[in-house]
């Protein structure tokens, strides 16, 4: 089955979706749970090491902000490796935060700019448009089913 980053890629609620159809969700969950279960962790209450900004610098230039190169060497090897994305565009803070807008639009623009199966979604606001919602991501996720 395919590979699936989802954005927001803190969203347990996507990433549970994409697992119930059998695809593997790529998000932050995992690879936050790698680092904090690694030994020997220097910057505990960040939970990376002073390597990770370095490793950034593959998908973000050395202008930008430490913490998107941070949080670049946690999501750029998940968009390398992804098969499709799916992008929730307004979502509310219970779905998912990200927490920062300069790292949210590099990773809208780099998954935009793979050429791979997207689906790229309101939150939606009513119970109508969540019906709508679920079986718009009941149909991508049937469909990458199909073609894997």
């Amino acid at each position: 089955m395919a590979k699936i980053f989802i954005y927001p890629a803190t969203s347990l609620i996507l990433s549970d979706m994409v697992t119930r159809f059998g695809h593997t969700p790529l998000g932050s969950a995992i690879a936050i749970r790698e680092r904090v279960q690694t030994a020997g962790l220097e910057s505990m209450p960040l939970q990376i090491t002073p390597e990770e900004p370095k490793k950034g610098l593959r998908w973000a230039a050395v202008e930008v902000p430490s913490g998107v190169r941070g949080r670049m060497a946690l999501y750029g090897p998940m968009i390398e490796m992804c098969d499709a994305a799916i992008i929730i565009n307004n979502s509310d803070f219970a779905f998912g935060c990200m927490g920062c807008a300069r790292t949210n639009e590099l990773l809208k623009f780099l998954i935009r700019q793979k050429n791979m199966p997207k689906l790229e979604l309101e939150y939606p606001k009513n119970e109508d448009e969540g019906t709508q919602f679920v079986a718009a991501l009941k149909r991508f996720l049937s469909d990458l089913g199909e073609k894997s």
